[in-house]
């Protein structure tokens, strides 16, 4: 496969490799690679910027399936990584069993914790040091909304984050590409996605976040532009302070109580 990519794209993948210096020599990369849009995109932008760098890294995939389902197309993931020269392994991991049995908990975070744990650990025992994810800005904007509507914080993932109990490194190199960028590249090369295996795909959290922002964005067109200006340190402006416990404020309450 000859890989290239427009100029314009191969920009942004350098400013966030650069900005948040992601890559290294003697680097070797696991790409989380579920077989959609992004992760094939990811792999490709990677694959690019292993002929244009001048740095000497290595390239590795691995595809947890999460046993949702016997017609995974593994097999089609394998060929497109093959192509692009990129090792390629599959491990099944019973998520679908792991989400029966804790129903009590999201499904969702229960899915990425176990294949969170699963990446981590292969990259562990195969000498891999980075794990890069295809998460993207638009994967972010909605993580930091969703943050906020859900568990009242303003947080969200990290271009580049260290797990010290793993001592491994995760980058995340898409982080300056919409997501429409992506589709509209996936498209004009045609890498044909493997369908999501997920049997809540499009009901989730997520999607009614990423719905929310394009309704509002219909009548604010620099509403997604704000969102991804608030998740920079230095935009917070004036917050209340922290909640006070009673002990706290015990004391400041019997001096208003005369007590």
């Amino acid at each position: 496969m000859k890989i290239r990519l427009p100029q314009s794209h191969f920009s942004k993948l350098m400013r966030a490799v650069v900005e948040f210096d992601l890559i290294a020599d003697g680097d070797h990369i696991l790409i989380g690679m579920s077989g959609g849009k992004d992760s094939m995109f990811l792999a490709y932008a990677l694959a690019v910027l292993r002929e244009r760098l001048k740095k000497q890294f290595q390239l590795s995939a691995l595809t947890i399936d999460p046993m949702f389902s016997k017609e995974f197309a593994i097999e089609h993931v394998a060929d497109f990584c093959r192509s692009l020269h990129i090792p390629f392994a599959s491990h099944e991991v019973d998520i679908a069993g792991a989400i029966r049995s804790q129903s009590g908990k999201k499904a969702c975070f229960t899915c990425s914790y176990f294949r969170r744990g699963a990446i981590n650990h292969y990259a562990k025992r195969h000498g891999m040091n980075k794990i890069a994810y295809a998460h993207h800005l638009d994967d972010a904007v909605e993580t930091f909304f969703m943050s906020l509507l859900y568990s009242g914080q303003l947080t969200t993932f990290t271009p580049k984050t260290y797990l010290d109990r793993m001592d491994l490194t995760v980058i995340r190199p898409l982080v300056y590409f919409r997501e429409q960028e992506i589709i509209e590249t996936v498209r004009a090369h045609d890498f044909r996605p493997v369908r999501s295996p997920c049997p809540i795909d499009g009901t989730t959290n997520r999607q009614t976040v990423k719905e929310l922002i394009a309704k509002l964005g219909k009548d604010n067109p620099t509403l997604f532009a704000h969102l991804a200006a608030a998740m920079r340190k230095g935009a917070l402006g004036d917050l209340w302070p922290a909640s006070k416990t009673r002990d706290e404020m015990r004391e400041t309450y019997f001096q208003y109580m005369g007590k």
